[in-house]
């Protein structure tokens, strides 16, 4: 037997989290025994559990969100012990360890930041002293003698690296990450007691560039920005086996100059000039005090300790690093790195190269005629230069990231080598939870077309896209891939992170979902499918993991989306219909005006008063869950007056649909709202055979079709059509050379050349919600209790499949 995968609150030993309520969760690996006899967890303060301070017994203790009874104190390391015995007498342990940050213990540090007529990228930078030992040299651990632990709280703006004497504190990249810097701002905590010499000779180094923060963001890539100022505050706290404590903070003897980085951006890219000073003075100067970020877009930025808390942010790391597949001469002449797969991160290499040499990398998604090409960027440049001064150094870009497959490489003396370049594969820390094989080579690439796309779009948030001047949240895209996301990752800490900054955007929208966050200028939302995520994901995240408390805390928003419609409906009518406001509607569908068109065919009203209805029904049964008896009865109630008005509105009384689409089929099938489900079903049938079962939804109908399809009795066409090679398709799509989900079904043509450049990413995760359906119907993987307590395998072969 083997405890593995011990997690705090879905987090692998997180450290500096806000930790208001901790959870355990584990697995059991290669046991004989078929269920646990007892199950034991204990809390120590040390890592030999001498004073166990927190322990329970007992075999129905849940092994996914088990709660602990401790209050967790500020800067206090913790150690969590599971220990499980089965029935045939096998037992096993597993350790991890969670930590907070400074939680409400004062700070001594103080945000600094430039001068104001200094537009350079800093580096703000202390020296300080270590008293702790009079050996220089690190002991056999790596650590200074006399030095218990080390700490480094600290975040900068817009984005910050840390470094102490030379060596980066932690592995994350772009923090502070993305959230309203209106309302809080997260800090970093960090061990960096391997970092630190004996002596007089240590520095801290902090590092600022642009980012989501301070820069160019926004939908288009709008210079819509929270603050305008480069900023940091940290305070490295030393504790000494003696038990004193040393505390170096920021205030204004730090100093600050300018970096090498020249300019820094979301959607632009990097510049890192080793030159860049080589003729230019660039002196030491002193720090500036700072309380306020003044004159932004956004408002005033506060600036002060408590505006500060702890991360909520998973870790988002290098995953992966992928080898150069091929280099490509193109007919243009130019030198092209092919990295086989459509991947977000940058790229690295070692240079030696000669004092300046310029060299410059370009990234795509995809060649046109052979040769290099990112005009569907729009205004984003997606560029790194590098600019040598001779040094031997590992390069790398620093405050942005790129989504890509393709780098056109420039400046480069002589041939380039593959070998001479990584790909380094950037996302949130998350936990891949399914592997896919079967004996369809073209569904196992689409599985990894869907699973590329999650890791891309799962940057710190659910993004629509990672390479084009945008990279926001939508929260469609977010809504209707929730359920595959679920099944591919372990996605709780990293939802309950985006579902906590949707909650924030939509309190000041009086109860409406942005269509996208972060919600620069404060645009209106409330667009059905969009906005319903508010209601859609929270039961998702329970179905998956069957967390009550989670549910809970999200409870009140989904709550606030149901009553922002009622009481925006009761405004227009009070008729339980969703007929006023803007819709997407089914977006990107076939069978609009035209094939381009950004709407499909089907009437807004029927896609937003169904989406009302399912997510009243969500709330009523959210309520239900949790106890909430009075407020059950009410949307009970009330979702069955919509679905009423749905009925009387489209539907004639002998049960024929008036909307002759595929998507409303489907719709009425899923949601449950029909009059005569086999006339439904009838129809349905006869729209796809006028189709010639070529799919023609969207946003709204594709993503769910193979699905209904399957739960209906049609699999054999859901089947068909998820394995039919003609546009539109999936495997249209895999058959032309997609590494990650396409967002139109034509973003690329037959002949090879990209469809447009307006709205067109080769990187867009929606209707890889498909694969909800070949693990839940084709595989047959079915919860039939909350959290997957019990589960019903029910494969769904075909003459396509030998296995799955």
């Amino acid at each position: 037997m083997k405890i593995c995968d011990i997690k705090i609150n879905g987090i692998t030993n997180p450290v500096g989290f806000h930790l208001d309520q901790v959870k355990v969760s584990w697995k059991v690996r290669e046991s004989e025994s078929c269920r646990a006899e007892n199950i034991r967890i204990e809390v120590s303060k040390k890592a030999d559990f001498s004073d166990c301070i927190w322990k329970k017994d007992g075999a129905e203790l849940k092994s996914i969100g088990q709660e602990i009874g401790v209050r967790v104190e500020p800067c206090t390391r913790y150690y969590c012990r599971v220990t499980v015995t089965g029935d045939k007498g096998d037992q096993a342990s597993g350790i991890a360890f969670f930590e907070r940050g400074k939680g409400r213990k004062p700070w001594n540090g103080k945000f600094i930041s430039t001068a104001k007529e200094d537009k350079f990228l800093p580096v703000f930078e202390k020296k300080f002293e270590i008293k702790s030992s009079s050996v220089t040299e690190k002991n056999e651990n790596g650590f200074v003698p006399g030095i218990a632990q080390a700490r480094l709280y600290i975040t900068g703006l817009g984005l910050y690296e840390a470094y102490i004497n030379g060596k980066k504190a932690g592995d994350d990249i772009l923090a502070p990450f993305c959230n309203d810097y209106r309302e809080k701002i997260q800090y970093q905590t960090y061990d960096v007691a391997d970092c630190l010499c004996s002596g007089q000779d240590n520095s801290i180094s902090i590092y600022c560039g642009n980012g989501w923060y301070k820069g160019r963001l926004g939908y288009d890539g709008a210079s819509q920005c929270y603050g305008t100022r480069f900023a940091a505050i940290a305070e490295l706290h030393i504790w000494y086996e003696d038990g004193r404590e040393d505390v170096i903070a920021t205030d204004e003897t730090w100093k600050y100059r300018g970096s090498d980085i020249e300019m820094s951006d979301i959607y632009d890219g990097e510049v890192l000039n080793r030159q860049l000073w080589k003729n230019t003075e660039n002196p030491w100067k002193q720090a500036e005090l700072i309380e306020r970020d003044e004159g932004t877009l956004m408002g005033n930025i506060s600036l002060i300790p408590s505006h500060l808390t702890e991360r909520y942010s998973l870790p988002v790391i290098v995953k992966e690093k992928l080898a150069v597949q091929e280099v490509i001469h193109t007919p243009a002449g130019e030198t092209v790195l092919d990295m086989g797969q459509n991947m977000v991160g940058f790229m690295e290499f070692e240079s030696a190269l000669p004092q300046g040499t310029k060299v410059t990398l370009d990234f795509g998604e995809v060649l046109q005629n052979g040769n290099f090409y990112n005009d569907n960027y729009r205004t984003a440049k997606a560029r790194f230069e590098y600019i040598s001064d001779g040094r031997k150094e590992t390069v790398r870009l620093h405050f942005t990231f790129l989504g890509f497959r393709y780098v056109r490489v420039n400046g480069w003396p002589g041939e380039v080598e593959p070998s001479a370049f990584r790909g380094c594969v950037v996302y949130s820390d998350l936990e891949t939870t399914t592997y896919f094989n079967s004996s369809s080579a073209q569904l196992n690439r689409l599985a990894k077309n869907c699973m590329w796309g999650q890791k891309s779009n799962f940057l710190d948030m659910p993004t629509d896209c990672p390479q084009r001047d945008e990279r926001l949240g939508w929260t469609g895209d977010a809504q209707v891939f929730a359920p595959t996301a679920c099944y591919n990752m372990d996605t709780r800490a990293f939802y309950h992170k985006f579902l906590k900054d949707l909650h924030i955007e939509q309190r000041k929208q009086n109860g409406a979902i942005p269509n996208f966050i972060p919600n620069l200028g404060g645009l209106p939302g409330g667009s059905s499918v969009w906005g319903d995520v508010a209601a859609f994901m929270p039961m998702v995240l329970y179905q998956h993991y069957g967390d009550k408390d989670e549910l809970r805390r999200n409870y009140s928003m989904m709550k606030e989306w149901v009553d922002w419609i009622i009481r925006s409906e009761e405004q227009n009518g009070n008729h339980n219909l969703w007929d006023f406001g803007f819709h997407f509607g089914d977006w990107l569908a076939q069978d609009g005006i035209s094939p381009q068109s950004m709407k499909g065919g089907t009437d807004d009203t029927l896609v937003a008063s169904l989406y009302y209805y399912a997510s009243t029904g969500k709330v009523a049964k959210a309520a239900e869950i949790l106890g909430y008896k009075m407020e059950a009865e009410y949307y009970y109630e009330k979702a069955e007056k919509i679905q009423g008005a749905i009925l009387d509105e489209f539907f004639a009384v002998n049960g024929r649909l008036a909307v002759d689409t595929q998507t409303a089929y489907l719709m009425c099938l899923n949601f449950g709202v029909y009059r005569d489900k086999n006339k439904l079903i009838s129809g349905l049938k006869e729209r796809l055979r006028k189709d010639c079962y070529k799919i023609k939804g969207g946003f709204v109908g594709a993503t769910m079709l193979c699905q209904v399809l399957a739960q209906n009795g049609l699999e054999d066409v859901a089947s068909y059509i998820l394995f039919q090679e003609g546009f539109p398709g999936w495997m249209h799509c895999v058959n032309l050379g997609a590494t990650t989900i396409w967002e139109r079904w034509n973003s690329i043509l037959d002949d090879g050349t990209i469809s447009g450049t307006e709205m067109n990413s080769l990187n867009h995760y929606s209707y890889g919600s498909v694969m909800e359906y070949v693990y839940r119907y084709m595989a047959g993987i079915q919860e039939t209790q909350a959290g997957f307590g019990a589960v019903h395998f029910a494969p769904q072969l075909n003459n396509k499949l030998e296995f799955i």
